[in-house]
């Protein structure tokens, strides 16, 4: 989750969101690409966001946080694992995020090397609830279905 603040970009799924709003934070403050990261580097046993893109290190500072997942091919690699598909969560009061799920489900499929069909976005509100229904930050969750092959057995990864 992130806090909203006037003036700056809304980035969700590396798509630009028109919105009055954005995250003022290290990165981009793409909260569903960040909760893809620790999906599949959880799905890794490989710990968290943090552990392999500190927000110490200068090279992450501005980044566009959908290259993150790009940048974990090495980490699925090692493993010899692929991703199966993924599921997202979008929590926001506002923008209305809907219109936005085809490019977002495109836009992730294509960095991860997966089918859109096994791309899954949804958006929820809390109903006037909290920070979140007060249209002061949005949150995402992310599942990610990680495969582990037998290293004789591993697949080509294009």
């Amino acid at each position: 989750m992130h806090r909203l603040h006037p003036g700056h970009p809304l980035v969700l799924a590396g798509v630009n969101i028109p919105y009055e709003k954005g995250f003022a934070v290290y990165s981009d403050g793409d909260v569903v690409s960040h909760a893809l990261v620790d999906a599949i580097t959880g799905a890794l046993a490989e710990g968290d966001i943090a552990d392999h893109f500190s927000d110490k290190d200068p090279q992450n500072r501005g980044i566009q946080s959908i290259r993150y997942l790009a940048r974990l091919r090495p980490l699925l690699e090692k493993h010899c694992a692929h991703i199966v598909n993924i599921d997202c969560v979008i929590e926001a009061e506002q923008p209305k995020l809907k219109p936005f799920f085809p490019e977002m489900r495109r836009t992730l499929g294509n960095i991860l090397r997966i089918p859109v069909d096994r791309v899954s976005i949804k958006g929820k509100t809390t109903e006037g609830m909290g920070y979140l229904g007060q249209s002061q930050a949005v949150a995402a969750r992310a599942i990610a279905l990680v495969s582990l092959e037998d290293r004789e057995e591993r697949p080509a990864i294009k």
